[in-house]
């Protein structure tokens, strides 16, 4: 019986995900290039690395701002892995690694034959978006939403064109006053009327 290893995602990003440990050398960051790519703002461009040797996976750091964990403690060096540990990128990202058990004797199962097709039904709503993990590094500016045109309300236009009418219509009065000489009889406190 041969063993494999995997990571599995315990929180973080995609949690659920399966990355499994196949090839000499892994490598975890979240440049696009590494093995194990993470988009999120705790990880590292180039994080860590994992290697082969002997039939068991070496992790080590490789500088990363947030640091490389295992079963909470930051790795100072290579550290061997064992299965049922957890490995952390810093605080948010938990993978859990494990050993998978592979028989090359075991029986197989056959799929299923082919069901007759089911009769077709109106096609279901599409998923909502996938939710944003709170520190995923976004991989392209996001889309701006569609607005719907605002219905204009008309109490600015009016409240301008009143404003107006009683500013000419204020001016249009003092003007007459003055073209007039009728101060005195509108404003008999003013001095010099009397």
């Amino acid at each position: 019986m041969a063993a494999q290893y995997q990571l599995v995602m315990r929180s973080g990003p995609t949690p659920g995900t399966i990355y499994a440990l196949e090839g000499g050398l892994i490598t975890i960051g979240r440049d696009p290039s590494s093995t194990i790519s993470i988009n999120d703002s705790e990880v590292s461009r180039h994080h860590a690395r994992m290697t082969a040797q002997g039939g068991k996976f070496v992790l080590e750091d490789l500088g990363s701002t947030n640091g490389t964990f295992v079963n909470g403690r930051r790795i100072a060096g290579p550290h061997v892995l064992k299965p049922g540990e957890m490995v952390s990128f810093g605080e948010q990202i938990v993978l859990m690694f494990e050993a998978i058990s592979f028989d090359p004797d075991a029986t197989v199962a056959s799929p299923r034959p082919a069901a007759a097709p089911a009769p077709r039904r109106a096609a279901a709503p599409p998923p909502p978006p996938k939710q944003a993990y709170a520190g995923q590094v976004p991989s392209a500016p996001p889309a701006a939403p569609a607005v719907p045109p605002a219905k204009r309300s008309s109490l600015p236009i009016v409240l301008s064109v009143g404003a107006v009418i009683a500013i000419c219509a204020c001016a249009g009065f003092f003007w007459w006053v003055d073209a007039t000489y009728r101060w005195c009889t509108f404003f008999p406190f003013i001095a010099g009327c009397g």
